[in-house]
């Protein structure tokens, strides 16, 4: 696949816009959660430039490699993941995929129970703006394969 369109380039104010929004919503929120419901959301989303691109910077941080490779699996593996990252994670699903209109009470009463409300605002943040990303990545076809964490283990 080639990329369609280099939306980055047409309209730098939207990227930037974007970019605000994520550093904001990630403002006091675990940065494992951060990573973790990045590369879930990326996964259901099929964008493969986000997968690689978060996935990198998951392992940057610290992320373990049994982790990454059972993300998409992660409800048969429970006991890799604590139950704050599991809710997160069913909340990710839930707000990635709105094939029923809403998001379940009981998935958003789980995350409810996890994190304090202004953790949970921004953790819904966070899954508005990846799920913003992955819409951006796959209707313009970006490129996977080629990102590269910067030193800190931060995007570039």
């Amino acid at each position: 696949m080639t990329q369609r369109l280099n939306i980055a380039a047409l309209v730098p104010d939207v990227q930037r816009a974007l970019i605000r929004l994520e550093q904001a919503a990630k403002k006091d929120l675990d940065p494992v959660v951060f990573e973790l419901v990045k590369l879930r959301a990326s996964q259901i989303n099929h964008c493969a430039y986000c997968i690689d691109m978060h996935s990198k910077d998951a392992r940057a941080a610290g992320e373990s490699e049994q982790r990454l490779h059972l993300l998409c699996a992660w409800e048969e593996v429970p006991h890799l993941y604590t139950e704050k990252e599991q809710a997160a994670l069913a909340l990710t699903e839930a707000v990635t995929v709105l094939t029923d209109g809403f998001v379940p009470d009981a998935v958003y009463e789980r995350a409810a129970k996890h994190f304090a409300e202004p953790e949970l605002a921004r953790l819904i943040s966070v899954l508005i703006a990846i799920n913003s990303w992955n819409r951006w990545c796959v209707t313009s076809r970006m490129e996977a394969g080629h990102y590269q964490p910067s030193a800190a283990g931060q995007p570039e």
